[in-house]
């Protein structure tokens, strides 16, 4: 049998510009690596500064060891052996954790930076390395060969004189008999058929909030379990069928304790009852199993016929309602034909057990089922109270859920595609085999990828000999995993007049593409060109390409302004997270009815929240204007500065299953809220109601609340935290090679995101996805976003405003005491310049620590209507950017007032480019008159200048500036009237 074992692959390629250690201006380097425990080393290579080892690495991955670590050291020393040193001297080191390897096939060449040992270190440049994981299979070591005692001895003594293997241990819990029980003590079934019933496995859950903040990544809140025990709690005890329902006395002193991770939301009570399977009923068909409390009844599956009559679900009935019984009944019917009943069962509410999550599940037992007759049936099942941090919340069929067991109502954690930039850079073509060649004729290559089509400018033949070249970048956004596995690229002649003809078509396969995280450039590939009829196959030419990903770009599915995460695509380069953000959804009050259904004004509201590459979505709440989840996730934190958004719709699910016509309606958009994590303080929970508004053509509408929890917490020490401040938003290769047409990219992006989480079950909706990556819809255009933008701009330079006011007040001597002042410290700064900067910085320091006072603890930024001019926007504004189809009358007037907006933003424009070629007409003689006297004057400033102290001149200045207004002329001043009269090229304007 062979044994499958995890391999970490070093490949150390090379290093550059290291430090010369060895006395004569060069190195011998080498390199040594560790690993858990594992060390190795490469060959020295002899005096180069720029080693190359191309040298593969391997190391066994072990278990996890707080002894060694999972941090991969590699050291590079100067050997000593060569050269007239001593010792192996440190070139420099590089230390790199697991959580930055990734597994075969995704690795990329990295060129890591050389640290140093301690501060007094020289070092200096990098090394490049390519890291992952792989898998070996590897075969176990043949047994050793068994002694023969006799060779004589015949099988039956040989098999004697071996001697017996061992008993195996007896298990922990024997089976019982398959009697049936006795009514007063009823029996449980044997533990394995338990463990296979009862044991489920490890899955995403909603609303279980981790103990520790490490290993957080991308889940949802799970139970924190403890290892696996025999559970103490005994099953709940029938009661006699006649019990009276008045004598239940509800017992909210234990509910309260029921255990609960769950510290930013409400604590939500349930009665979970799991029906397992039942035996030696009376009938061939498929029973039911029927079950009321709190009033709700409630029908089970039919069951599975197999040994038992099986059904294996469970079901979560609130307990919080205002009508909660004291009795639950559960009872099996045979549906075939009359209603037939089987039996059944009846528990005191108050005597069922409280489950402690980080207990094991609550093992099921037999019952035995009363008033069905003669025969001896038993039905198992376990009951128990809980709330919503129980791992069987999950699959729970639940009383508050659209269509109760619908799985598109259930609560649902995504993951957004790993998105990659392909750069497809097409350099020339030869060897083109054409039937006939014009002059006139053109080429150009096309590119596809899916959906994705772009094309390279027309290059016009230049003969027979002549190759066309481009060299153009092509950009594509591609999804792992790739579900289009070519890239296709066409060769097309443009002949005269609008002909075009494909020439030749080459597909390259996705998984043959290198993947790149810097700037290096990757080898170029020449490509045949086959004819596109593909019964001919013949090679119509050749194309040069050189293709690669852009595993160091981020890229962009969300808008710039509400994006939640900055991260590369190559996970070799991310950080580690800074922290992890907690988010309680409450709930929602006082929602707007949003669809009729049969005469009913009805809401089935549901809440998806999105951050990073992470989306969940809550459970489908039927038909309340008040609905309540009190679920708990969370996330890592890789950046401050970034967005977490919650999106509240209304779902149309709990109809698709009816098979009605409104299954193909979208789901209707009830509101948002976007919160920045940079404005929350560190360790403190905050709990909010904020306002759902949305803004239709109709205008501004308030469709209800959401109530929501949130928790920022630090896992990073206080320097580090505030060193991501000095950090690049973007990664580096945003800065060393910018992107064009990143709004189209990002379009691209939205709609492959999208097209994803669809095929996803349940799936997520295409205008679900798109509204909350773009909240906003800041691409749109709107005449009150262009209203809304200019005061935001009057409102930003109001203070510089304020500030010439302020000058202006007091050179007019409107408060002689504030100006006599000015003038003290004018004399001041000028005879001390040195105290301008360290004053300023005070005065700032002042503004500050007063603005300390007036801000928001409790209370956290979301939209302002008010700064979006949302309430007093007009109806043919609303019309406008939603794009309402209108007569042709309002279409006009739309564009005559678009005229005039854009008329004044001519004029605009026309008055900054006058300034500006007034200031260049001031030494390009246009005037020269005025250039003789501005070149004058100049000569006499420089001359002054040079006599007189600058301190001198300075104070003058401001003591002529600060002057009395009795002293002043309420005309324009001559430096004015000069630069008013330079010429400008506006006169020259047609």
């Amino acid at each position: 049998m062979s044994i499958l074992r995890k391999l970490l692959i070093v490949e150390v390629i090379e290093a550059r510009n290291l430090a010369p250690k060895d006395g004569y201006g060069t190195s011998s380097p080498y390199a040594v690596l560790d690993f858990h425990g594992q060390r190795r080393k490469t060959r020295t290579v002899l005096r180069d500064l720029n080693p190359t080892w191309n040298e593969t690495i391997e190391f066994h991955v072990g278990k996890a060891s707080d002894v060694l670590g999972d941090t991969l050291e590699l050291d590079v020393f100067h050997d000593k052996n060569v050269g007239p040193t001593t010792r192996n001297n440190f070139l420099g080191r590089v230390r790199l954790t697991s959580t930055q390897f990734v597994k075969k096939g995704e690795e990329a060449l990295i060129y890591y930076p050389l640290e140093k040992k301690s501060l007094i270190t020289w070092i200096q440049g990098e090394i490049g390395l390519k890291i992952y994981f792989a898998d070996e299979v590897a075969l176990p070591p043949p047994p050793p060969p068994a002694e023969v005692k006799s060779e004589s001895a015949p099988p039956a003594e040989a098999e004697k004189n071996e001697p017996s293997p061992p008993a195996p241990p007896p298990e922990q819990h024997e089976k019982p008999n398959e009697e049936p029980p006795v009514e007063a003590s009823p029996e449980i079934e044997n533990q394995a058929d338990l463990d296979s019933t009862a044991a489920e496995e490890e899955r995403e859950e909603v609303g279980v909030r981790p103990t520790t903040v490490k290993n957080l990544d991308d889940h949802v809140m799970a139970t924190v379990s403890s290892p696996v025990k025999v559970n103490k709690i005994n099953g709940p005890q029938p009661i006699s069928r006649v019990s009276s329902v008045s004598s239940f006395v509800s017992d909210q002193s234990l509910v309260d304790v029921v255990g609960s991770t769950f510290d930013l939301v409400e604590k939500m009570h349930y009665i979970f009852v799991r029906v397992v399977k039942a035996r030696s009923l009376p009938t061939a068909g498929s029973p039911v199993v029927k079950m009321a409390v709190s009033g709700f009844q409630v029908i089970s599956k039919p069951a599975r016929r197999t040994t038992y009559f099986d059904w294996d679900q469970t079901f979560a009935f609130n307990r919080d309602a205002p009508d909660s019984s004291s009795i639950l009944e559960v009872s099996v019917w045979d549906l075939a034909g009359n209603d037939h009943f089987l039996g059944g069962v009846c528990f005191d509410v108050g005597e069922i057990p409280l489950r402690d999550p980080p207990d094991s599940p609550l093992a099921p037992q037999w019952y035995r089922l009363e008033g069905g007759g003669a025969h001896r049936r038993d039905l198992m099942l376990a009951a128990w109270l809980g709330t919503q941090a129980d791992e069987s919340f999950f699959d729970a069929w639940k009383t508050d859920t659209v269509n109760g067991g619908n799985v598109n109502s259930k609560s649902k954690v995504y993951q957004s595609p790993k998105l990659w930039y392909l750069r497809s850079t097409i350099i020339e073509a030869r060897d083109i085999s054409m039937l006939k060649t014009l002059k006139e004729s053109s080429f150009q290559v096309k590119a596809q990828l899916g959906f994705q089509t772009q094309k390279t400018k027309s290059v016009h033949h230049t003969g027979s000999g002549g190759a066309p070249s481009w060299n153009e970048d092509l950009m594509f956004v591609a999804a792992e995993p790739f579900t289009e596995h070519h890239l296709v690229f066409f060769l097309i002649e443009n002949r005269p007049p609008k002909e075009q003809v494909i020439v030749g078509i080459c597909r390259v396969p996705l998984m043959s593409i290198e993947r790149r995280v810097d700037d290096r450039n990757v080898v170029s590939r020449w490509v045949t060109l086959e004819d596109p009829n593909e019964e001919k196959r013949a090679q119509k030419g050749r194309v040069h390409l050189r293709l690669c990903f852009d595993g160091g770009y981020h890229v962009m599915e969300e808008g710039a302004h509400v994006c939640s995460d900055y991260r590369p695509t190559a996970r070799q380069l991310w950080k580690p997270p800074i922290g992890t953000i907690e988010l309680g959804i409450i709930g929602c009050k006082n929602l707007i009815p949003m669809k009729s259904v049969k005469g009913k004004e009805s809401t089935d509201a549901y809440a998806v929240a999105k951050y990073g590459s992470k989306w969940v979505r809550t459970r489908s709440i039927s038909d309340t204007l008040n609905p309540k989840w009190n679920e708990q996730y969370t996330w890592q934190v890789y950046d401050p500065s970034t967005v977490l958004t919650i999106g509240v719709f209304d779902s149309w699910e709990a109809f698709e299953s009816e098979g009605r016509k409104e299954q193909m309606r979208p789901d209707f958009r009830i509101g948002k809220v976007c919160l920045r994590i940079s404005t929350l303080s560190t360790g403190m929970a905050y709990r909010s109601v904020f306002p759902l508004l949305l803004l239709s053509q109709s205008g501004l509408k308030k469709m209800g609340e959401i109530e929501l929890a949130v928790r920022f917490a630090r896992a990073t020490p206080t320097l580090e935290f505030l060193h991501v401040y000095s950090q690049p938003l973007l990664p580096m290769m945003h800065h060393l090679r910018p992107l064009g047409q990143q709004e189209a990219l990002r379009a691209i992006s939205v709609k492959i995101v999208a097209t994803h989480l669809l095929r996803s079950e349940p799936p997520l909706r295409p205008e679900v996805v798109t509204y909350m990556l773009d909240p906003t819809n800041s691409n749109t255009f709107s005449m009150r976003k262009v209203r809304a933008n200019w005061l935001r701009i009057i409102n930003v330079i109001a203070g510089v405003v304020e500030v010439f006011k302020w000058v202006e007040n007091t050179r007019s001597w409107k408060n002689p005491t504030a100006t006599l002042l000015v003038h003290a410290l004018l004399v001041m700064l000028v005879w001390f310049p040195g105290l301008i900067i360290p004053t300023l910085a005070l005065y700032v320091f002042g503004i500050g620590a007063w603005n300390y006072r007036f801000r928001s603890t409790t209370l956290l930024p979301h939209f302002d209507p008010k700064l979006s001019l949302a309430e007093s926007v007009d109806r043919d504004e609303l019309d406008e950017e939603f794009d309402v189809p209108r007569p042709n009358e309002i279409a006009l007037m739309r564009y005559d007032k678009l005229r005039v907006l854009g008329a004044r933003v001519q004029t605009l424009l026309g008055d900054v480019a006058t300034q500006g070629e007034r200031v260049q007409a001031l030494v390009t003689w246009r005037d020269p008159r005025a250039t003789g006297i501005f070149v004058v004057f100049c000569f006499i400033v420089a001359f002054v200048l040079y006599l007189v102290p600058s301190k001198m001149v300075a104070m003058a200045f401001g003591f002529y500036y600060l002057r009395h207004p009795i002293f002043r002329d309420r005309m324009p001043s001559p430096a004015l009237n000069f630069f008013r009269r330079l010429p400008s090229l506006s006169d020259r304007m047609l």
